[in-house]
């Protein structure tokens, strides 16, 4: 879907993975000027001084995309910033960023993780400074990277959700969206709805639980083809968790269905029988080929433990998702829900429902306790 917007858009990305070489094949097929920018330098070592970046599939283009060297050049060279690099390096490429940034400077977090929109506001006020943060329920596209200049995009999503903190700046944010990638946003009614609207954790959680000798194995397999009834029953039930706690919060996300259906323009079953028909279609994808997959490394961490914590919080254990943390961290021997960076930094652990709301609503952190303070006092108190 193309959209007439005028002057182009000068769009810096960072990332250079599926999401970020699709995004900016869409943004450039819209009009607009996208820069790639590499955090590590592998991930654009096959661009840069005219090389052609190739999009097949939902996005068919061929052009020579810019390339930054550096967060600083991406900031300063760029009216927008998208962040398109997975859950864990969500963090690293902020803290990079923010002192680059410029005030009233969009950022759009193409998809938001474990309330790292409130975590990028706080950093900003920190330097005295407000730019609006645009987070992005789900990606605007999916995709692999077929090799170092190429990319299949599988789908163009026909509704991404969108919340901007500060809250007030949400048209504005809409706008700005719809400008750069088409018609395709619905405004949600904050970032809790946001967080709440991001269905890859779970949906990734059963296709690689069941799938996980397949990945480890390394075996090329469809992955739409083995969501099998026992799989989408599970997905069902992982939606069921979800959704009872938006309800808890008076929060209104789209259900699975609605997910794959407008995801993948495909008639409403079950969830089974819906990814069956992308199979059918040629659209179903190919599941990973390595246990070493954001599906587990990125969606435990800051998908599944960020929806347990909020389940905690609201008095809605989501005992499934909770599972799913464990158990993937029993199959690899590492403690997931530990690797999430963004949460301890907000002190999502101290804050009351109240308070996250709160925070959320002014795009600033509460003043909390200090728990390690606490902590001294009641052990300075006990030895007395």
């Amino acid at each position: 879907m193309g959209t007439d917007t005028g002057a182009p858009i000068r769009v810096g990305i960072a990332g250079a993975g599926s999401v970020a070489f699709g995004s900016a094949a869409l943004l450039k097929q819209n009009g607009h000027d996208p820069m790639l920018w590499s955090p590590s330098g592998a991930g654009t070592a096959g661009l840069g001084e005219g090389r052609v970046l190739t999009a097949d599939g939902a996005v068919g283009i061929a052009f020579a995309p810019a390339v930054a060297a550096s967060a600083r050049a991406l900031a300063e060279d760029n009216d927008v910033i998208l962040i398109a690099v997975p859950g864990y390096g969500h963090r690293a490429v902020m803290d990079a960023l923010v002192p680059h940034l410029r005030a009233g400077q969009p950022v759009i977090m193409s998809s938001h993780a474990s309330f790292g929109a409130l975590y990028l506001a706080e950093r900003l006020a920190a330097r005295g400074i407000v730019a609006p943060i645009t987070a992005w329920g789900t990606t605007a596209v999916t995709g692999r990277r077929t090799g170092p200049d190429r990319v299949q995009v599988n789908t163009v999503r026909a509704q991404v959700d969108l919340c901007t903190l500060p809250e007030a700046d949400t048209a504005a944010g809409l706008a700005l969206c719809t400008a750069l990638f088409g018609d395709r946003f619905v405004m949600r009614d904050g970032l809790l709805a946001i967080t709440l609207s991001n269905l890859n954790p779970q949906n990734h959680m059963g296709i690689a639980l069941a799938n996980m000798t397949r990945m480890e194995h390394g075996e090329t397999w469809g992955q739409g083809a083995n969501v099998t009834p026992n799989v989408g029953r599970l997905l069902e039930a992982l939606d069921a968790e979800r959704l009872a706690i938006a309800a808890e919060l008076g929060l209104t996300v789209r259900t699975i269905f609605e997910h794959f259906h407008l995801s993948f323009h495909v008639p409403v079953a079950s969830i089974s029988d819906m990814n069956r028909q992308i199979h059918r279609e040629g659209r179903g994808g190919t599941g990973p080929a390595s246990a070493d997959s954001r599906y587990v490394t990125e969606d435990v961490p800051f998908g599944l433990a960020v929806t347990a914590a909020l389940g905690r919080l609201v008095g809605r254990p989501a005992l499934l998702h909770e599972a799913g943390v464990q158990i993937f961290s029993a199959m690899y021997g590492r403690d997931f829900a530990a690797e999430n960076d963004l949460l301890p930094a907000i002190g999502l652990d101290r804050m009351s429902l109240e308070d996250l709301r709160d925070a959320l609503r002014a795009g600033r952190l509460p003043s909390l306790p200090d728990a390690g303070a606490e902590n001294r006092t009641a052990a300075t108190n006990a030895v007395q």
